[in-house]
This record gives C-alpha cells, structure tokens and sequence, in this order.
C-alpha cells in the first residue's frame, strides 16, 4: 500500500516529515509520493513551484517527490491511475471539512484516508463526518498509539520561514482499508501525547 502525502509545501517543515514517517511505520506503507501543489485551490502560494519542489525534496531524501498541476485532490488522483487504492494522509482538521472537497465520495473511490488526529481533538466532529459518508469505513480514524521513533529528520526550513507541527498514531497491527490511525507527533518529531499539542495546517493539500 502506497501513501500519498500532498500539499503546498511552503514550506516544508518538521512536522511534514515527522507526519510522513510515523504514517509509514505505523500503517506499514510500502512506500510513499509527496505531491508538491503546483497551485493549490485554496490558498494564494507566492513561492514558485519549482522552489518548493527542491525545498521537499531536500527535506523528504528518499522518497518519490513530485509536482502536480490539479488544484483538487479528487483531479490529481483521476490523473495519477497508478495511485488509485493509496493511503492519502491528512489532519483531523481538513477531515472535519471533508464534505466541502470536490467529490469527496470520489476521493474515497479512489483511495483511503489516513486522518491524523491529535489530542483534544473532538471525536464529534470526525464522527460528524462519518455519518455522512457512503464509504465511512475507507476514512475511519482508529485510536492508539506508535511506538517512539527515533532519527526523525533534522531538516529545518530557511530561516526566516515559519513552521509548525502535525503527526500521528495508528492503532496496533497491519490495518486493512480505510482503517487507518490518528496520527501525532510534536515539533521535535516524536509522539506527542500533551493535550496541549497542535495541528499543523499549514502547506498541505487541501479539497
């Protein structure tokens, strides 16, 4: 199973890649993509495209980075066949307006949601969601825990740029589809368990 982390990326930080590797041990990814927003429907980006292209790929070494000219998920997964039934990873935030994106029902045809949560966050308003979707098992969001991960990337944005933190936990074992964990990490790229902790919101795809 592949999973598919997409946004602006302006720019990457910490938690993005806290995010991405705590995402691809706890849910036993086989790989994953970052897809870099050419020009994201939601939000007014002023960095080029080709900046922040390098700018992920120096923070995700490794990993498949790609830029993509759809400013809607639904668009980019219709035009990337070859992602069809990955894990695209997202905050419990973006979840909560999941039924804004364009087709969402769609999105959930083509893949699963991997929906990062953090504590505090009111399990009311993913349930809320849940409800009305056709497909609530292919974006259910399961409590638990990862185990502490060591060696999270030292990556640091150029000065200058802000960041802040998302990440997440996935509940114990191999989950099948569209059982995916909430996911948690703090800014220094290790679980974060403080009801305090924060969602990163910044730089990722949105509907």
């Amino acid at each position: 199973m592949i999973g598919l982390f997409g946004g602006a990326f302006d720019p990457p930080h910490d938690g993005h890649v806290a995010l991405l590797r705590a995402g691809h041990d706890a849910l036993r990814l086989d790989g994953a993509v970052v897809i870099v927003t050419e020009a994201p429907g939601h939000k007014l980006v002023e960095t080029p495209p080709a900046a922040r292209l390098e700018l992920a790929r120096a923070a995700f070494p490794g990993v498949q980075v790609v830029l993509d000219g759809h400013p809607r998920t639904v668009d980019m997964l219709r035009g990337h066949p070859e992602w069809e039934g990955g894990v695209f990873l997202l905050g419990a935030d973006e979840f909560a307006g999941f039924l804004g994106w364009k087709e969402p029902e769609e999105v959930l045809r083509l893949v699963s949601l991997g929906v990062a949560t953090r504590p505090g966050f009111p399990r009311e308003s993913l349930d809320a969601v849940l409800a009305r979707l056709d497909r609530p098992g292919r974006a259910s969001c399961e409590s638990g825990s990862i185990a502490e991960r060591t060696s999270m990337s030292s990556y640091h944005p150029p000065s200058g740029t802000s960041s802040s933190a998302t990440g997440c936990t996935a509940g114990p074992g191999t989950p099948g589809p569209g059982k995916l964990g909430a996911l948690d990490v703090n800014r220094t790229g290790t679980p974060d368990r403080s009801a305090g902790a924060e969602q990163a919101r910044e730089g990722r795809r949105h509907p």
